[in-house]
């Protein structure tokens, strides 16, 4: 229903039915791409953006958050048709988070159209729906999906309240600090169960999660932004772990700093074609 329903607003009013059936019916199929009812770019091609100042720049960053919104509850239905042998708890829990989500959705959604925009002004990407495979275990789609993923919006979500701060009477803030509120305690789900799974299946959680992520390193989003140490502490991530993600996190803005060095300096392209001596 969800994954295969275009319509955004159809999405969220069929939620709970979807996540109704995924829990009693075994072998629903997984469809290559969610349908969408906008434009889908790839991240690098997406347009510019506005500074949040100004009405269509925090409309916009209202858009990009309700993309990920979309896919976080997509992402959900999409785990609990692909694993439904997966512990009960996890599943029931899951369900929850999944109707989050989608309320998330709606509260971005709501809050575009207040500020004159609707969903569908500016493309959009699949990144977060394409860092998943059907070839991933339970605990790989824990760790991409709820300590990754989500973890990732947590950062983003520290950065955009502390610019949120600096504008007076912002009409987007409480839509912002609300998502960012429920979203520790999606995190921490999946901090704990990647550890309860993690000790089912006799794993040492704290070896397995560099290898684990390292694993997936060229598979995921990459991302930049700084880690809120805060937030991750109350979602579960214990210091070694908050340090792997910032060591990954300077090993790409390093790597983007070089690249972007090579491609303003013309000697680097002009040197591919000198002829050799």
């Amino acid at each position: 229903m969800v994954l295969e329903t275009a319509d955004v607003w159809d999405k969220i009013a069929n939620c709970e039915s979807a996540c109704a059936q995924a829990m009693a019916i075994n072998n629903l199929p997984i469809p290559e791409m969610p349908a969408r009812d906008l434009a889908v770019f790839i991240p690098g091609a997406l347009p510019g953006k506005k500074g949040i100042s100004f009405a269509e720049g925090q409309a916009r960053l209202l858009h990009d958050l309700a993309n990920i919104e979309l896919q976080a509850m997509e992402l959900g239905l999409r785990t609990l048709r692909e694993f439904p042998w997966a512990p009960f708890g996890f599943r029931e829990e899951l369900v929850a988070v999944t109707i989050s989500e989608s309320q998330h959705l709606r509260l971005c959604l709501q809050g575009i159209e207040k500020l004159g925009y609707r969903w569908g002004h500016w493309p959009v990407h699949l990144a977060l729906w394409k860092a998943v495979d059907s070839s991933d275990s339970l605990l790989d789609r824990i760790l991409i999906v709820h300590r990754y993923l989500e973890g990732s919006g947590l950062d983003a979500g520290d950065t955009f309240l502390r610019r949120l701060d600096g504008l007076a009477d912002n009409p987007i803030q409480k839509i912002v600090k609300t998502i960012v509120e429920d979203e520790i305690g999606h995190v921490e789900f999946g901090s704990r169960w990647y550890r309860q799974i993690c000790k089912m299946e006799k794993i040492d959680a704290s070896e397995d999660f560099p290898k684990r992520l390292e694993k997936f390193r060229y598979r995921i989003p990459k991302r930049i932004e700084k880690i809120s140490r805060k937030y991750r502490q109350m979602a579960g991530f214990s210091e070694s772990e908050i340090q792997y993600l910032e060591n990954l996190r300077n090993s790409i803005v390093k790597f983007k700093a070089k690249d972007q060095a090579s491609a303003n300096n013309p000697d680097s392209v002009l040197s591919l074609s000198k002829p050799q001596s």
